[in-house]
């Protein structure tokens, strides 16, 4: 029978203090840190659009012109663009991405599951301007030639579908949009995954004992269980549309306007910076773009905080309060 000591013996106890001492200043130092970068890159962007502000003001934000020749910005046709395509990748990637991490956890083979979920991953591994690279090469015909031509074959009464498929050459908001889909896909799928694995087994296997079909345990027991962390995980996705740049400049089309439709071609806050802080004209140009990047941070803060909410409510919501 061993016996299970009560105290640590004294050589040690000056060295677990110490110990502790470290692990405590390290990760207290570990956190500051984080906070002190992220004042550090808000501080340098907001000092930036100092001048943009300064001039333009608020009026920056509903102003859709945006002429370095005349020195006259704004941002309306910009934010428009990154609501849009992110809007729509998010649409897209949630439900595909939470359908592959339920097939993955759920109903997929076992020498099928690790193969695939690999795959999936891999995806997030690529880099956006090889995924930009590709969207030129193979989305943009595609798009042009078979997609656009079909969707507004179907949907052209309606006036997000109704515009010229043929005039840029498959370059526009949908492009842009179906490219972010599939960067945010795998971020989502890999979180969702994981949440899935995570639930209990007797939970199902209990469900299951009382005659609840395959649908019912996802329904009932795992989307159920997890509904906390599959908001993060579209938010995080979310984050991931909203921020991307490259990519998206090579298939959007670089436009600075509102388009009619969907296969028109526009623009988005991150790809603007993108495409024209190396060349800018003026100094008031310059600050314009980091204007343009203190909103963008602004919107990455606001989603944020906004799933922290969500997640909050859900586990209110599960805990009942306790």
């Amino acid at each position: 029978m061993s016996v299970v000591p009560t105290e640590f013996p004294a050589g040690r106890r000056f060295g677990d203090r110490i110990g502790d001492r470290v692990l405590y200043g390290l990760t207290a130092a570990a956190g500051l840190g984080a906070v002190a970068l992220i004042i550090g890159i808000a501080y340098k962007v907001f000092d930036g659009s100092s001048l943009a502000f300064s001039k333009f003001g608020f009026g920056f934000i509903v102003d859709e012109v945006w002429n370095p020749v005349k020195n006259q910005f704004g941002a309306l046709d910009l934010i428009w663009g990154t609501a849009v395509t992110s809007f729509i990748a998010i649409l897209f990637a949630a439900p595909l991405a939470i359908g592959i991490a339920l097939y993955l956890t759920e109903l997929a083979p076992r020498v099928l599951r690790d193969a695939i979920g690999a795959l999936v991953e891999m995806l997030a591994a690529i880099p956006s301007v090889i995924l930009g690279l590709w969207g030129i090469l193979v989305l943009g015909p595609f798009m042009q030639h078979d997609l656009e031509p079909f969707l507004k074959s179907f949907l052209g009464w309606l006036p997000i579908f109704s515009g010229d498929t043929n005039a840029n050459g498959g370059k526009g908001i949908l492009t842009a949009s179906i490219i972010l889909t599939i960067m945010a896909v795998p971020i989502i799928a890999s979180v969702a995954r994981e949440l899935f694995a995570s639930v209990p087994a007797d939970l199902k296997d209990g469900a299951r004992a009382l005659g609840a079909t395959r649908w019912e345990v996802v329904r009932g027991v795992v989307l159920h269980a997890t509904r906390p962390g599959l908001a993060a995980a579209v938010i995080l996705g979310l984050g991931r549309a909203l921020g991307e740049a490259i990519a998206v400049t090579q298939v959007i089309g670089s436009v600075t306007q509102i388009p009619n439709s969907l296969f028109g071609t526009g623009d988005t806050l991150a790809s603007r910076i993108a495409a024209q802080y190396q060349g800018y004209g003026s100094n008031l140009q310059a600050s314009s773009l980091f204007y343009l990047a203190a909103i963008l941070l602004v919107f990455s803060l606001v989603v944020n905080f906004g799933a922290q909410l969500i997640v909050r409510r859900f586990e209110f919501q599960n805990t009942g309060g306790s």
